[in-house]
């Protein structure tokens, strides 16, 4: 098959990956439209998107008649919501149609990311497009006007916009397209501006396109043009959230980013009471004359910073069930479905649907620690060099061990075990795991970074969601030959991506 073929029908592959995508969550919306009104969260969404397009902005009106601005939830997914029921009607289909769309754009990205890290390959991004567009979880939340799943679908677009970045070097317009599309996920999720320099960092690592030449130049030259495509990226996150945060400097008396609820989800992760999931806020004696709203958040985010540097060890102890909460069992959309409306989904559904869920998410979860088991192609070492060689060993018994332990916890509850197993796997690749695609470097930043988050406040399955998308799409890649020709220093991989690891054979080798 001729490049400009394989190309065509990559090509191809994604458009009828995007239409499956989209086809199997407009059969959820059609089946859910009429069931499932908004609930949890939802409820606030759905209120806020319909004051926004009423043309009443991000205003909340109080049982006693009076209303205030408000920024407790971040704006950019009623924000969304709000336009489009402003054009089309405030009914919870549309939003749900919108859920749909980004669903399937998830997939769509995660199948030109691994079409760039198996380019000989059409079953290998087949099937990592394929294992988002029918994810369970991500499919039964479609009906959920909540924000995990479409932040999820935002960071998977962003990983496919570092790899555009990577592939385009020295370029910087798509790092600023970059920045646009993080900036546009952070608006719906804060914290994921964490991964506008991650994103940016990891699109400048491996062979760079061309012919490779070294930048010259004076360090300090050198540094800055380095350093350029990283400050691209977060300066255009930042303008993208700019706007809003000066609204909220004028109307919130508080120059917040997004939203002003950090400070309740670390006190509410600081509770000693804690099972590492949501409760119910203890309001602390000194917040409790406190009723502005930011001013509320910043008492609670100070009462919480005191109780962590009191009890270090109490709070550092809570991090094992704030990511058991979160990795362990996700059942968020089965949670979801029941809350809204008991009666057309009952708890026998939700357990059902939470089983076919965590079952599918285990099996991404052992190919993901597959592909990372695999072992790097290294030097030969010397015969007389024993310290080298013993070095190797114990790196191959701890690399045994991980898997080891990340296939035991997969297999059992303890799920988040299993996903530090494989960050911890991934690390011991060392200077290879620099040459991989970037759909594996970017699933494993921001499994990394949802664990990171919710170690400090506080986790809840839905939480993971974000990180599934790109998950699935490196668990394909365990099925992926590699070359057995070692790139030449400098030369491009092909279609632009850095070769996923120096390859020992025609193929990686397991462990």
């Amino acid at each position: 098959m001729s490049d400009a073929v394989s190309m065509a029908a990559r090509r191809r592959d994604g458009g009828a990956i995007f239409a499956f995508a989209l086809a199997v969550r407009i059969a959820v919306v059609v089946w859910a439209a009429g069931r499932f009104p908004p609930a949890a969260d939802g409820t606030y969404y759905q209120r806020i998107a319909e004051r926004i397009a009423a043309g009443l902005g991000y205003t909340w009106m109080w049982p006693d008649g009076v209303v205030t601005y408000a920024a407790h939830y971040p704006v950019g997914y009623p924000g969304a919501v709000g336009a489009l029921y402003a054009l089309l009607g405030a009914h919870p289909a549309v939003a749900m149609l919108l859920n749909a769309v980004l669903g399937a754009l998830a997939a769509l990205a995660v199948h030109r990311l691994a079409a760039r890290a198996a380019p000989r390959s059409r079953a290998v991004p087949a099937l990592s497009g394929a294992l988002v567009a029918l994810h369970p979880g991500l499919v039964a939340y479609t009906p959920a006007l909540m924000t995990e799943g479409v932040t999820g679908s935002l960071v998977a677009c962003a990983a496919w916009a570092s790899a555009w970045a990577r592939e385009r070097r020295p370029a910087l317009a798509p790092f600023a397209v970059l920045g646009l599309l993080v900036g546009v996920a952070t608006l719906v999720r804060p914290q994921t501006l964490l991964l506008a320099p991650l994103f940016a960092g990891l699109a400048l690592l491996g062979s760079p396109p061309g012919d490779g030449a070294r930048i010259d130049g004076p360090l300090a030259a050198r540094a800055a043009r380095r350093a350029a495509p990283v400050l691209v990226t977060v300066i255009a996150a930042l303008l993208v959230c700019a706007p809003w945060t000066a609204r909220n400097c004028v109307r919130m008396n508080q120059c917040a980013l997004v939203s002003v609820n950090g400070g309740w989800n670390l006190l509410i992760g600081a509770d000693p009471a804690s099972t590492g999931a949501w409760a119910p806020i203890q309001v602390p004696e000194a917040c409790r004359e406190v009723f502005d709203e930011a001013g509320k958040d910043a008492c609670f985010g100070r009462e919480a910073r005191r109780y962590i540097a009191e009890h270090p060890g109490a709070w550092l102890g809570l991090v094992p069930r704030k990511l058991a909460a979160t990795f362990d069992y996700c059942g968020a959309a089965g949670w979801y479905l029941h809350a809204s409306n008991p009666a057309a989904f009952s708890e026998d559904d939700k357990v059902a649907l939470g089983a076919v869920e965590t079952a599918f998410e285990r099996f991404v979860l052992l190919f993901a620690l597959m592909w990372a088991a695999r072992k790097p192609a290294q030097a030969p070492v010397a015969p007389h060099d024993r310290a080298r060689r013993l070095a190797q060993r114990a790196l191959l018994l701890a690399r045994l061990a991980l898997f080891a332990l990340g296939v035991v916890a997969a297999l059992h509850v303890h799920a988040w075990v299993g996903y530090l197993a494989l960050l911890g796997l991934a690390l011991l690749q060392g200077r290879a795991l620099l040459r991989a695609p970037v759909l594996a470097v970017t699933a494993l930043a921001v499994l990394a970074a949802t664990a990171a988050t919710h170690a400090v406040f506080f986790g809840a399955g839905r939480y993971g969601l974000v990180a599934f998308p790109l998950l699935s799409g490196l668990a394909a890649l365990a099925a992926a030959r590699q070359s057995s020709e070692p790139p030449r220093a400098g030369a491009p991989h092909p279609t632009g991506e850095a070769a996923s690891a120096p390859p020992s054979g025609p193929e990686d080798e397991l462990l």
